[in-house]
């Protein structure tokens, strides 16, 4: 440290010619202030002359101070600018002869894209491709990285010009080395950063059972999720349940069910990495963590006649009085919402209240009752509504209520579509999909009606009949 000091020290200039010149103009301009004062002072205008001669010296030193800021400071020809996290250093950019009048707007037009693409883990693999994205004028918004075994998976947020083309990016990241590459559209809602909306994920899941295949499938984008019991309806052990760290095949996923049986996810179109797996493998285990919940909100309902019911979420400990209501059911009832031998309505009760395969609502009265149960069932990629109304309360308004709050459920889980599947001699439940106010897509085989209703940002559930009765 001492020999870089008195290097330091060595090499430091001398101005001491510079002082002795400025000495000696301080003391040649006292001389000649003082000729001049003495020359002008004695004439009879002297005052007047030294008071002008000195707002004319402040008007130029004022003059010169404003022009030299104005002037003395232009913008250098190499400028430093940060985007979207990243530091890069180039000229000011300025249009060309050859580029387009209109550049401006397409750039201030974006578009939002999600890219995942795998790399060689080696020095400089990753500033190609921001090199490839940057000639493009794409914003890097956030970047994560996953180890593998032979490479990186690079999974990038971005912000590309509205014009740039989703097969010109892929063919510039390919050229820049990147292999496997998988684009899609993002929106807003991927702009939060990753820790945040793992941490919302686990938030949900710890407050309702019923989320956890929703936030699976928030967590790994689009898949199919797949919840399969420990036991068939019969009783008959399935015998494949995964260990309990869970099993990691290329584009399947599967882990064990805190209830029993297996969770599968299934990604054919790109693999899943270690990270993933092991995001996923924790909401499970705090999942088995917490055990049975489910929110305990509810809604007290008067009918048009003036009897109060109660809507509330069920779960497997409604699995007696659900089995109660079945009991006091017609066949004509239970056969039309099971399509099957009545007599074996009763075993799909527990896979039915189960929180892990959807959301289940059920309606009571006032004595404690069940009278109605209205379904929720997550189908891989698809939703599936069901309703049961006991023979005594159909025709009330029911289940158009369950049907509407079971849709708002779909709408809030991100689902696009839900179906029911009925008779066509099921005039009710056909009332109820149709007063909905949603597209509607009919599909007979075989005596089967399958009512599909597709779900948009813009559906809102129509008022049910006790609504109308308060209006």
């Amino acid at each position: 440290m001492t020999d870089v000091t008195s290097a330091k020290t060595a090499r430091r200039p001398h101005h001491w010619r510079r002082d002795l010149v400025e000495l000696a103009a301080l003391f040649t301009a006292v001389a000649v202030a003082d000729a001049v004062a003495n020359m002008i002072g004695h004439r009879p205008d002297g005052p007047f002359l030294l008071i002008t001669s000195a707002v004319i010296l402040v008007a130029t030193a004022t003059f010169h101070t404003w022009w030299a800021r104005r002037h003395g400071h232009a913008p250098p020809a190499e400028i430093t600018h940060t985007t979207g996290g990243s530091v890069s250093s180039g000229a000011a950019y300025a249009p060309t002869a050859t580029e387009p009048a209109e550049q401006d707007d397409d750039v201030r037009e974006t578009t939002l894209w999600r890219m995942r693409t795998t790399v060689r883990d080696t020095p400089g693999s990753l500033a190609a491709l921001c090199i490839a994205l940057a000639q493009y004028r794409v914003d890097i918004l956030t970047l994560q990285t996953h180890p593998l075994a032979d490479g990186t998976v690079d999974e990038f947020l971005l912000r590309a010009p509205a014009s740039l083309q989703a097969q010109q990016l892929t063919r510039e990241i390919s050229a820049a080395g990147g292999s496997s590459t998988w684009i899609e559209r993002a929106d807003a809602h991927d702009l939060v950063d990753t820790p945040t909306r793992v941490l919302g994920l686990a938030t949900r899941t710890a407050l309702d059972a019923a989320e956890l295949p929703l936030a699976l499938r928030q967590l790994l984008g689009r898949c199919t999720i797949h919840s399969l019991p420990a036991v068939t309806l019969t009783g008959r052990p399935l015998g494949d349940t995964p260990p309990v760290e869970g099993v990691l095949e290329d584009t399947v996923m599967r882990l064990r069910d805190p209830n029993g049986g297996a969770i599968t996810i299934e990604r054919p179109y790109l693999p899943f990495t270690p990270t993933e797996f092991a995001r996923a493998r924790a909401l499970v285990e705090l999942d088995a963590r917490l055990g049975p919940r489910i929110p305990r909100s509810e809604d007290v309902l008067t009918l048009p006649e003036g009897n109060e019911i109660t809507v509330r979420r069920a779960d497997q400990s409604d699995v007696e009085a659900a089995t109660a209501m079945h009991e006091r059911c017609s066949d004509r009832t239970l056969s039309l919402r099971y399509h099957g031998p009545v007599g074996d309505a009763g075993r799909y009760l527990n896979h039915l209240l189960s929180p892990r395969f959807g959301r289940t609502l059920t309606v009571q009265t006032a004595s404690g009752r069940l009278v109605a149960l209205g379904h929720l069932l997550w189908d891989g990629d698809e939703t599936e509504v069901a309703l049961l109304v006991e023979d005594a309360w159909q025709r009330r308004g029911i289940g158009s209520e369950l049907l509407g709050r079971l849709v708002a459920l779909a709408v809030e889980a991100g689902c696009e579509s839900v179906y029911a599947v009925t008779q066509s001699s099921n005039t009710g439940m056909v009332a109820a999909m149709r007063g909905l106010g949603l597209p509607l897509d009919y599909q007979i085989e075989e005596g089967t009606l399958v009512i599909t209703a597709r779900l948009d940002s813009t559906a809102v559930r129509s008022h049910s009949l006790f609504e109308q009765a308060e209006r």
